[in-house]
C-alpha cells in the first residue's frame, strides 16, 4: 500500500496537506502517515524540566493528530498513523521516509505569504531532483472546493 506522508506543525498551511493526503489516499486505496517532530532545542534545560516539556509537546501532538485522525476517518475513510520523532525537521522526514518504504509521496503544505512557502518546503525543493520520492506542495490559501476538485 503506497502511503502519503503528511507533516504535521502549528502552520496554516498545514490544513490543506492534511486534507489533500487524506483525499488522495481515499482515493487510492492508499494510506496516511502523519509525521510530527519535535525540535531538540526545545528541551535544552534541566533534565527533569526537559522531560516534562517532552511529555507536554507530545500531549499537544497527540490532540492534534486525533482532531485530523477523526475528520479523515469520518470523512475519508482514512486511518491514519501518527509518528513522533525528536530532532531537526527535514533530517526527521527523510529518516521517516528512509524507516518507511511503503511512504510513496511527501505532502508539504506551502505558505501563501510574502516570506516565501515556508522553511520545509524551501529547504525540500532545493534537493528534490536528487530525492528518491516525489513531492506534492499544496498551496495553503487552495479552498477545500478546489482540494477537492483536484483529488
Amino acid at each position: 500500500m503506497r502511503k502519503f506522508l503528511v507533516v504535521l506543525d502549528d502552520s496554516r498551511e498545514c490544513l490543506n496537506a492534511m486534507r489533500f493526503a487524506a483525499m488522495r489516499a481515499a482515493n487510492t486505496g492508499g494510506g496516511v502517515v502523519i509525521l510530527s517532530v519535535i525540535p531538540p532545542d526545545e528541551f535544552n534545560h534541566w533534565i527533569g524540566v526537559g522531560e516534562v516539556m517532552r511529555e507536554e509537546a507530545r500531549e499537544r501532538i497527540h490532540a492534534h493528530f486525533e482532531v485530523f485522525a477523526k475528520w479523515m476517518r469520518d470523512r475519508q475513510g482514512v486511518d491514519p498513523e501518527l509518528v513522533i520523532r525528536e530532532g531537526d525537521t527535514v533530517p526527521e522526514i527523510l529518516a521517516q521516509i528512509e524507516a518507511d518504504p511503503e511512504v510513496g509521496v511527501l505532502v508539504l503544505g506551502a505558505a501563501s505569504d510574502r516570506k516565501g512557502p515556508g522553511p520545509i518546503v524551501t529547504q525540500l525543493t532545493r534537493t528534490a531532483g536528487t530525492l528518491p520520492f516525489p513531492i506534492t506542495i499544496v498551496p495553503g490559501d487552495m479552498s477545500k472546493e478546489r482540494l477537492e476538485a483536484i483529488t
